[in-house]
């Protein structure tokens, strides 16, 4: 066995694909169903570079650690989540393997469910809907507005408003103009071009759209 695992696997010249498959001979199924196509098997990761095995404490099994394995690699993330605007990482109340699967998934970025909406809402179910109104981004791919591993804006949003928003939206209409207050036929109320002071259920809303579109995702 130290030909595969403890401080000798590290340095052995046996291959990775026969190192991992001494695992997967007993831990195969489950959630390493999709391993063979996951992103870590196609790289040559093998078990040994995350899991210290058969032992009391596995590193990559514990919460408030999890993360620091995982940053070995990810080093960008590892940078994210220590902006304002974040999910709990470093206390350990959300982890990696809360949203994205390691050993590989049938959803994109190793997502825990088929796509990433779905493991948003996992947490997040008061934006799943149904709703009247939808917003289209939203029913699309949360990370359209969204870094999960978090933000220097708040919500974990990508920029703030209106620019944000000014990415789908032109810039000759409401939502684009300069912020001031309205005159008559300008339809420029954009005050401090905040958009989310309106429009407060961006995610849907059940408010009918109209002609004048007024209370488009409004409460």
């Amino acid at each position: 066995m130290d030909v595969y695992f403890g401080v000798a696997g590290k340095k052995t010249d046996t291959p990775v694909a026969d190192r991992n498959g001494a695992c997967l001979s007993c831990h195969q199924g489950d959630k390493r169903t999709h391993w063979q196509t996951s992103m870590h098997a196609s790289r040559d990761v093998a078990c040994t570079s995350c899991h210290q095995v058969h032992t009391t404490h596995d590193k990559v099994r514990d919460k408030r650690e999890q993360a620091q394995v995982c940053f070995t690699c990810h080093k960008e993330q590892r940078a994210q989540i220590s902006r304002p605007s974040r999910h709990p990482i470093p206390e350990g109340k959300v982890v990696c393997s809360d949203c994205h699967n390691p050993h590989g998934s049938a959803g994109p970025k190793n997502m825990v469910r088929d796509n990433v909406n779905d493991t948003c809402y996992t947490c997040h179910m008061e934006k799943r809907g149904p709703f009247v109104r939808t917003h289209q981004p939203v029913q699309e791919d949360c990370s359209i507005c969204h870094n999960p591993h978090g933000s220097t804006q708040a919500n974990l949003l990508k920029h703030r408003a209106p620019f944000l928003c000014q990415q789908c939206h032109e810039a000759s209409s409401h939502q684009g103009n300069v912020a001031s207050f309205a005159t008559a036929g300008t339809g420029a109320n954009t005050l401090a071009r905040g958009c989310l002071n309106c429009h407060t259920q961006i995610h849907g809303t059940n408010n009918p759209a109209n002609i004048s579109n007024e209370r488009t995702f409004r409460r």
